[in-house]
């Protein structure tokens, strides 16, 4: 099978996946039914290693369809048509389905069965990756193991040492786009100044 044809098969199984309601391992199962999002193809040179989706991407089906993905095509200086583009961006959530909020309304985080189910084998399938963009505490507790260190804001900050170290594909970690993120922007304004330049040459290169 080729990688191309894996990934579309994967894709296809994931979007019928239904562990989290059906076979939960971590907790309560999940009291809606699932919508599980992804997007991707064999040839994707950039990846975009997400949350989970939220209640926009998870009524319309399109991941990022609400105010953090206007701020994350921002710090990308990407337009729409390019980042869903298939062919060019892959998109693979830690959770592919919207886990639900909590009592104060918030998203919960993704759900475990979900990586530990799909992540290895639909990164296997996306063999021309060169850039993988870790969003968020998740993504990164994940693909960076005993390298995320001391939270989010000491990991991000430490994103020239992780984009220069030599694997492929490359990593770089970066925060949510969440408006609730308005805070912490704030308090790190090195974010805006010196990463953001250095993430949008990379995208207009690789892509």
């Amino acid at each position: 099978m080729s990688s191309s044809a894996n990934f579309d098969h994967l894709a296809a199984q994931l979007r019928a996946c239904r562990i989290c309601r059906d076979a939960p391992r971590y907790g309560s199962a999940l009291p809606h039914e699932p919508r599980p999002i992804i997007q991707g193809s064999a040839s994707a040179r950039l990846c975009i290693a997400s949350q989970a989706p939220g209640t926009r991407a998870h009524a319309s089906g399109i991941p990022f369809a609400d105010r953090s993905g206007s701020r994350l095509r921002n710090w990308l200086g990407m337009d729409e048509a390019t980042f869903y583009d298939a062919s060019k961006v892959a998109i693979v959530p830690m959770g592919s389905c919207f886990p639900g909020q909590d009592a104060k309304g918030g998203d919960l985080g993704p759900r475990q069965e979900c990586a530990e189910a799909w992540r290895q084998p639909l990164f296997q399938a996306l063999p021309d990756l060169d850039l993988v963009l870790l969003i968020g505490q998740y993504a990164q507790a994940w693909h960076l193991g005993e390298n995320f260190k001391d939270g989010l804001t000491e990991t991000v900050r430490r994103w020239r040492e992780i984009l220069g170290n030599p694997q492929k594909p490359r990593i770089l970690p970066l925060p949510h786009p969440s408006w609730r993120n308005n805070g912490w922007l704030k308090k790190n304004p090195w974010f805006e100044a010196e990463l953001l330049p250095t993430l949008q040459r990379e995208v207009r290169e690789l892509l």
